[in-house]
């Protein structure tokens, strides 16, 4: 495809996700009460939509618990600024398999493998305006560790996805993942425009240079709606690129922990600066009003606890 700079687009901020970074970073939100404050931040500073996971408040290890989600959508909602819901429907595809000798039985530290019902119950709760669906299989970072999405499963999650009138965001993590997105699309079981994030860098899908880049672009439908992100010290540079190949961009704690070299990042920090850059190559951000349009969004008031 033609390429053709963004002259506007918006930024997703991730706010906290749902890898081991707790500890790495005194910013990196656990509390509901705190994700949502940390997203409010980020919207302020020119995030039109916040993607967000939950943490045991504790721990800050990654949870699937309903009424977490709800406090933080709740928050959000509450508060004064206008901000797009994006919440993850990731969990519960996790298997850890045993030593490479004997894989089976599946090791029950890191292994939550729930049924699509379980798994979007978050969402069917709390009807955010978007959810991601992952879509593919992959070996994910740890030597025994993969992030299980079968076809069934997708198709059963998008469909439900789709009765609730949420707008699904299709992660992509390799070429595949696309393929299998169209598909989906083919059957009904997505509706146009579809949204997709290319999720590069992740160990180990699609590595984040800029032909593999390129390659993802360039399967994305015309008609299609793409953000990118990278991961670390190449979030900034994607934010570039994005921007360059026509799409939106994405930041976030989830993603990268550093401002600059030894300088520890907040949310708000990584959209300004992302912002900066992509304002400052000619591009206007959009606010959440514009995206709403653009995606076909239905907005959602607060609901009563």
């Amino acid at each position: 495809m033609p390429l053709q700079q963004s002259q506007e687009l918006f930024i997703t901020c991730a706010v906290t996700g749902s890898g081991g970074t707790q500890d790495r970073s005194p910013h990196v939100p656990r509390s509901p009460e705190q994700i949502a404050n940390s997203a409010i931040d980020a919207a302020r500073a020119g995030a039109a939509i916040v993607h967000c996971h939950v943490r045991d408040p504790e721990s800050g290890a990654p949870s699937r618990k309903i009424e977490y989600y709800r406090e933080v959508t709740e928050r959000i909602r509450d508060s004064e600024v206008d901000a797009i819901i994006n919440l993850t429907a990731g969990m519960g595809g996790d298997m850890v398999f045993g030593p490479t000798e004997s894989p089976l039985p599946l090791n029950e530290k890191g292994t939550d493998i729930a049924g699509a019902t379980e798994r979007l119950a978050h969402v069917a709760e709390c009807l955010p305006e978007i959810a991601t669906l992952d879509c593919g299989t992959m070996n994910f970072a740890e030597a025994d560790y993969v992030m299980t999405n079968t076809p069934g499963t997708l198709r059963a999650m998008g469909q439900m996805m789709t009765d609730l009138g949420v707008r699904i965001e299709i992660e992509a993590f390799d070429t595949g993942h696309l393929w299998f997105a169209k598909q989906l699309v083919e059957e009904g079981i997505i509706e146009d425009p579809v949204m997709v994030q290319l999720c590069m860098g992740v160990p180990w899908g699609a590595p984040d240079d800029l032909n593999t880049f390129m390659a993802m672009v360039n399967n994305v439908p015309d008609n299609w709606t793409f953000s990118a992100f990278s991961l670390g010290r190449n979030e900034f540079c994607y934010a570039a690129a994005a921007m360059l190949a026509g799409g939106n961009v994405r930041v976030g704690l989830e993603d990268n922990l550093m401002l600059e070299k030894g300088v520890l990042a907040t949310n708000a920090q990584l959209v300004e600066r992302a912002a900066t850059i992509v304002t400052n190559m000619g591009a206007n951000l959009m606010t959440p009003a514009q995206v709403r349009k653009k995606l076909k969004l239905q907005k959602r008031a607060p609901q009563s606890v």
